[in-house]
């Protein structure tokens, strides 16, 4: 059977950048912004993203096209059957992400239809936490919405590449970024909002540590979809013209454009009502909905509002899901849509008691963290940093020359980026990341 491409190149990148714009870009990035020093924060973010997640980008896009598989396939086909145990590594963490993510996913969407109703129409934070901390630890309303999301990620991803996912992204992306603008007009434009603007976009260099160092680090790596093999599934229907590092450099573009728009969004507003810049997940389901209940027209923003976190929720979950779905397909032979069923049908099951461990469940405790959170700390501290640690050493160390042919395009290894490249593949961003990770594990 022959192999599904992209489309197009607008396609691609589309999908690619959709991979990497998820939920935290919109309400992590803002959050870490307004607790880590703001426009110093922003400006470390950035830089990490243009050279350590930019090369990450590259290699992993340059793995998937060269060798034409799955994670698994396209390390085992470079590097040996012990390189494909990175390939697996990606799998299961994209497996586990999506498992917690969609019920994530889900609470978006019962917003959207609460906002869209008029039921969550409130400028009271203490009675937002109730409504909020009420559907997060109910026992079938939270489950009914995860399952609801997973149903609209299955459906795209049994469509196909270029039917499914490019088709649904080509108009789910640049809706997103519409909606995004005219959220960030109306945020920018509020009374008091430049104390805001300023705090995000003016840097205060007296503000950099290490505490702030590890935190950009960590968001640049992670908002990128690195070290889950996503890039390297996309990457391997990617034909042989494309331009690999212009392909890469839009999406690290885009990806970063998100998160500077989205804390335009939200620290402006957060500023101009008096709110806490950093209330974490609050901030999405609780802060701001305080502020579009003070914000004439409110009504309307807050449902553009949950509507675009809705769009970057399944640009991300598409592809999470598309990880194990072209393993089994590949490596079993499981024809694409009974893979994409069966696989999203063990995701939504793991889910439930990631659900539950919110609510009903809380009390049961594994290494003193219920399921929920035991999952996001399995993934942040081991799974992620682990995948992009050995795709790096991989890139750099066992397959650079075929990197190189990748990233030139005409096989010449001519690439002008090419020392630089090397450099972070082999030292930079293994040793960036096993920071990131001992920081994490040792709490520090």
């Amino acid at each position: 059977m022959k192999r599904e491409q992209w489309g197009s190149r607008f396609g691609f990148i589309m999908a690619a950048a959709g991979s990497a714009v998820g939920l935290g870009n919109i309400w992590k990035f803002p959050y870490l912004a307004g607790t880590q020093g703001g426009g110093a924060f922003l400006a470390v973010y950035l830089i990490i993203m243009a050279t350590i997640g930019a090369a990450l980008i590259m290699a992993e896009i340059a793995i998937g096209r060269s060798a034409k598989k799955n994670p698994v396939g396209a390390f085992r086909a470079l590097g040996g059957n012990l390189w494909s145990t990175t390939g697996v590594i990606g799998v299961v963490t994209g497996f586990m992400i999506l498992s917690f993510y969609s019920v994530v996913g889900g609470w978006t969407i019962a917003y959207l239809v609460k906002s869209v109703a008029g039921t969550i129409e409130s400028a009271q934070p203490e009675l937002l936490e109730a409504q909020f901390g009420g559907l997060v630890s109910a026992v079938w309303e939270p489950i009914f919405y995860h399952g609801v999301f997973m149903v609209l990620t299955m459906g795209i991803v049994i469509a196909g590449v270029a039917q499914g996912i490019e088709r649904s992204v080509k108009v789910l992306m640049p809706l997103l970024f519409i909606l995004l603008m005219v959220l960030v007009v109306r945020s920018v434009t509020l009374p008091g909002a430049w104390e805001g603007i300023e705090f995000f976009l003016v840097p205060d260099w007296s503000q950099v540590n290490g505490e702030m160092l590890r935190a950009a680090l960590g968001q640049a790596f992670f908002s990128l979809s690195l070290g889950m093999g996503a890039m390297i599934t996309y990457g391997s229907y990617l034909d042989k013209d494309a331009d690999i590092p212009n392909a890469s450099c839009w999406v690290v573009f885009l990806a970063a454009l998100v998160g500077v728009l989205g804390g335009l969004l939200v620290l402006p507003a957060v500023f101009a009502f008096g709110m806490d810049p950093g209330a974490g997940p609050g901030l999405t389901f609780i802060t701001l909905p305080a502020v579009f209940g003070e914000m004439i027209g409110g009504y309307v923003f807050q449902i553009i509002f949950f509507a675009m976190l809705l769009i970057a929720a399944l640009t991300s979950s598409i592809s999470l899901l598309a990880i194990p779905v072209a393993y089994f397909a590949e490596e079993y032979g499981i024809e694409r849509k009974w893979s994409a069923i069966v696989v999203g049908i063990l995701i939504f099951l793991i889910g439930v008691p990631c659900s539950l461990a919110l609510g009903v469940w809380g009390e049961y405790k594994l290494f003193g963290m219920n399921f929920f959170d035991l999952m996001v700390y399995a993934v942040d501290n081991y799974t992620l940093p682990i995948g992009g640690i050995l795709t790096s050493l991989f890139a750099g160390w066992i397959v650079l020359e075929k990197m190189g042919k990748e990233l030139s395009n005409d096989g010449s290894l001519n690439f002008k980026w090419m020392a630089a490249f090397t450099w972070i593949m082999r030292i930079v961003a293994p040793l960036a990341v096993v920071w990131v990770m001992l920081s994490g594990l040792l709490g520090s």
